[in-house]
C-alpha cells in the first residue's frame, strides 16, 4: 500500500511538471502575435524607376480578423491570409505598397519597405495571426501595383479561417480595383 501511494504521488508530480512545461511553451508562442507575418520581401525588392510603360493600379481587399456570432457581443477570431496572385503566364507584376487598415480606416501597418516583384503565376501571402485583433471586425488592405500595359491584372484574395475542436469556419473575399 505504501509503495502504491508513493508511486501515485510521484506520478502526480510528473504530470503537474509536464502540464506546467507545456503551458509555458504554449504561452511563448504568442509573444510575437502582433508582429506581422512577412515573407522575406527583401529578397524580392526591385527598383521600379528602371521600368518603362507600366500601368498602375490600386486594389482594395476586405478581410475579417473576427466575425460576430450569435450576438454583437460574441465574436470568433480568424486567421487571415491576404493572397496576391500574378495571373500572367509571361509577365512579372510589381507591388509597391501593401497597407493594412482597421475597421475605422486607420492604417495599422505597412507590409512592404520597398516594392517587390511577383513572377508569372507566382503567389505571395501576408498572414494575420488569429490572436492579432488590431484590425477589428472588418479590416482591409490597400495594394498599389504595376504591370505591363498588355498583361493581366493581379488577383487579390482574402482567406479567413478558424478551427476549434471538430468545427471549422472559412470563407474568402476578392479584391476590388479602386484606381
Amino acid at each position: 500500500f505504501y509503495t502504491e501511494l508513493i508511486y501515485r504521488t510521484y506520478m502526480k508530480q510528473i504530470i503537474s511538471i509536464l502540464f506546467l512545461f507545456f503551458l509555458i511553451i504554449s504561452c511563448q508562442g504568442n509573444s510575437s502575435a502582433t508582429d506581422p507575418h512577412k515573407e522575406n520581401f527583401k529578397t524580392r525588392s526591385v527598383d521600379l524607376g528602371t521600368l518603362d510603360s507600366m500601368e498602375t493600379g490600386k486594389t482594395y481587399l476586405s478581410v475579417y480578423s473576427s466575425i460576430y456570432s450569435l450576438t454583437e457581443q460574441k465574436t470568433h477570431n480568424l486567421t487571415v491570409t491576404a493572397s496576391i496572385r500574378n495571373t500572367s503566364l509571361l509577365d512579372t507584376v510589381y507591388i509597391s505598397k501593401a497597407r493594412y487598415y482597421n475597421s475605422h480606416g486607420k492604417m495599422i501597418r505597412s507590409y512592404l519597405d520597398n516594392p517587390i516583384y511577383i513572377a508569372p503565376l507566382e503567389t505571395v501571402e501576408m498572414v494575420i495571426d488569429e490572436v492579432d485583433q488590431e484590425g477589428g471586425i472588418s479590416a482591409s488592405f490597400i495594394f498599389d501595383w504595376q504591370k505591363k500595359l498588355d498583361s493581366s491584372e493581379p488577383l487579390f484574395e482574402g482567406v479567413m479561417i478558424s478551427t476549434y475542436g471538430t468545427q471549422g469556419l472559412s470563407f474568402t473575399t476578392q479584391g476590388k480595383r479602386i484606381e
